[in-house]
């Protein structure tokens, strides 16, 4: 039996049982049908229905809000060291039921197996990180004046809710909730409705592991009706989303009224800036891992390839190379380097640009096609002799779809990269130090690595600037939205008091 045939034998075990009693929501430890009946959540690998899956309404986000909130004091109360023991639990449960997250989010997503494979090790490492910080979580500072000994410490907002998208889904919703519940919140998530899989099994995974019932609650839905009701309901605290930029700014609209804390990690259209002084080969392989990896559907993805004239025709002539051998195929399969999108309507966007660029005057140099077949699957495309006033430079596609441009000095690579609504990411790559120095002082982006990919180390903070968002993940600084800060001041004397009608 080949490893495909494996995967695939090993993934009908899994899903037996969602196609038998479908998705349910999850709230305070229970079961429950959405008001709305059920959708079908459809495979994109060969538009197969998956299994049917509850419709959460805004009587179900109630009812999730209504739990989370009357489980907020108990889980807020906890010892923070009882809390660090059931989160290292459920990192332990997440790793042991690994290939079941990485074999159902491929099916669900189209993501290939070598990347989701890893994805759900990284949700173990997620909740093991923030369960180690959970004990300092309350820490603050002693900030002495003459007459009062100042104190600050921590508390969690209270029920939040969390919002995750269908790239990377499993990953991304352990990044948002482990720290909430390190906090001290309590959880309601709207996983999106195009990936529902991984979300039914992470809270599987924690209430077995002792979470306690109503901490953390899953409603499924669509965004205009479950994700509107969890975005507007007066119990929730703090909204965390990772999507696109315009959703985020309905979010913010949303939340207005309640006066929400708003987390929004969004959109991107990433510059790469190869300098000729580079090491071209490293250059080369970060340029290709960073578009054509998980799909192209990413927002740290680096979209746009800013490469100096006087090594242009070559590094394009051997990126055109590379791109062509890129293996697309069945995400199930250990070789598949490039899966399906991940559904009929992304898939229409994506390839509707190899249009477009054409129209734009720019050249198609590898790709441009969908693949036939019943799936989603489009082969990995580079635009070449683009400018950045094309709408191939300016719009987040969010496939595997590369636009290279090139330039001549430093000032005008600066320019073309800052000259988008955007800034999560850049990436630069050169030898010269100095010049790494001034031009990452002054690109216009939220993180930036230098002859690296994106290695996402958790104690950083992750987010962007501009369209890209609003806040920062990571360490500390996934605590400070997650809590309030409190000040007490103590009188360390008999302070004179100001005396009014003596």
């Amino acid at each position: 039996m080949s490893d495909l045939d494996q995967n695939l034998a090993n993934l009908d075990g899994y899903l037996r049982r969602f196609r038998d009693t479908g998705i349910l929501n999850r709230i305070a430890g229970q079961d429950q049908p959405g008001a709305g009946g059920s959708f079908a959540t459809i495979s994109p690998v060969d538009r197969s229905e998956i299994c049917r899956v509850a419709h959460g309404t805004a009587d179900d986000v109630d009812a999730a809000a209504q739990a989370a909130t009357a489980a907020f004091p108990e889980w807020r109360d906890m010892p923070a060291t009882d809390r660090r023991r059931i989160l290292m639990r459920i990192a332990d449960a997440i790793e042991d039921r690994a290939e079941e997250i990485a074999l159902c989010e491929c099916w669900d997503t189209g993501q290939a197996l070598r990347f989701m494979s890893k994805a759900a090790l990284r949700g173990a490492e997620n909740f093991r990180y923030f369960a180690e910080m959970a004990p300092r979580a309350r820490d603050g500072q002693n900030l002495p004046s003459p007459t009062l000994m100042n104190v600050t410490t921590r508390v969690p907002i209270g029920p939040v809710g969390v919002i995750t998208p269908w790239n990377t889904p499993f990953m991304l919703s352990t990044w948002k909730i482990a720290p909430a519940l390190a906090a001290g919140c309590t959880v309601v998530h709207k996983p999106a409705e195009a990936s529902p899989l991984t979300a039914r099994l992470l809270v599987e995974i924690a209430e077995e592991a002792g979470l306690p019932p109503g901490v953390l609650n899953t409603v499924n839905g669509f965004g205009e009706e479950a994700g509107r009701a969890l975005t507007e309901h007066p119990l929730i605290r703090a909204i965390a989303f990772v999507g696109e930029s315009r959703t985020g700014s309905i979010i913010m609209k949303q939340g207005a009224d309640t006066l929400k804390r708003l987390h929004l990690e969004l959109g991107g259209k990433n510059p790469v800036i190869v300098f000729d002084d580079a090491d071209l080969d490293r250059a080369l392989d970060a340029v290709i891992f960073m578009i054509y990896s998980i799909n192209g559907e990413r927002c740290t993805s680096s979209s746009r390839l800013l490469v100096q004239d006087t090594i242009r025709e070559t590094f394009e002539s051997r990126l055109i190379e590379r791109v062509n051998r890129i293996r697309v195929g069945h995400p199930l399969d250990p070789a598949t380097e490039i899966g399906p999108l991940i559904s009929e309507e992304h898939f229409a966007k994506v390839t509707s640009y190899f249009d477009i660029a054409r129209q734009d005057g720019a050249t198609i140099a590898a790709g441009g096609t969908a693949l036939d077949g019943d799936g989603f699957f489009v082969r990995p495309t580079l635009f070449t002799n683009a400018t950045n006033d094309m709408r191939i430079a300016r719009e987040e596609i969010f496939g595997p779809v590369l636009t290279s441009i090139p330039f001549s000095t430093e000032e005008e690579a600066l320019a073309i990269a800052n000259d988008t609504p955007y800034g999560l990411t850049a990436y630069v790559w050169t030898n010269d130090l100095t010049r790494a120095l001034r031009v990452t002082d002054r690109l216009e982006a939220g993180m930036i690595w230098v002859n690296s990919e994106n290695v996402r180390h958790l104690p950083t903070p992750f987010g962007g600037v501009k369209a890209s968002g609003i806040g920062r993940d990571g360490g500390d600084w996934s605590f400070e939205f997650y809590m309030e800060q409190k000040h007490v001041g103590f009188a360390t004397g008999r302070h004179r008091i100001p005396r009014l009608g003596a």
